[in-house]
């Protein structure tokens, strides 16, 4: 038997604190105060749309292998 079951079913309350301090428990505003946290934390001052952001890597762009090149490696690993 599954042990989750056990206890039986508890209907869960999302309750978060605001910067005043006070509970905050509608869908919209606690979603805003993870925002605002999230930003504080990450010091994002500005909240853009994630598809528009440009996403930096310390890893150098290769271009993608070419159909001999993946062949010539699938044999290689045949071999091995």
């Amino acid at each position: 038997m599954y042990r989750g079951f056990k206890n039986g079913y508890k209907p869960r309350t999302n309750i978060v604190k605001d910067e005043k301090g006070d509970l905050v428990t509608d869908s919209p505003s606690v979603l805003g105060r993870w925002r605002n946290h999230f930003s504080q934390l990450l010091n994002v001052h500005e909240v853009s749309d994630v598809r528009q952001t440009e996403i930096l890597t310390a890893e150098q762009l290769l271009p993608a292998p070419s159909a001999c090149e993946v062949g010539m490696a699938i044999e290689k690993l045949k071999r091995h």
